[in-house]
């Protein structure tokens, strides 16, 4: 699955990622391959990934927004 964070300033990550994990505002989610079409405001904290190779990495934010669509994880950020 593709994982992007953009904010206003820069492309943050764009690759593959064989999962992601999201500090919604409702709390933490995880996002795996195949799921369900889903729309959801962030909080403050740290989007952690593993990428395809299964390294893990990570990005703080301070809050954004995130659209999960047809293996896509496009998550704006400010």
């Amino acid at each position: 699955m593709t994982l992007r964070i953009i904010s206003a300033q820069e492309v943050v990550f764009d690759g593959e990622v064989s999962s992601v994990t999201l500090p919604g505002t409702m709390g933490e989610f995880t996002v795996l391959r195949n799921h369900a079409t889903l729309l959801s405001t962030l909080a403050a904290g740290k989007v952690r990934y593993i990428d395809a190779a299964g390294a893990e990495g990570e990005a703080s934010i301070t809050g954004g927004i995130a659209d999960i669509d047809n293996n896509v994880v496009s998550v704006c950020v400010y």
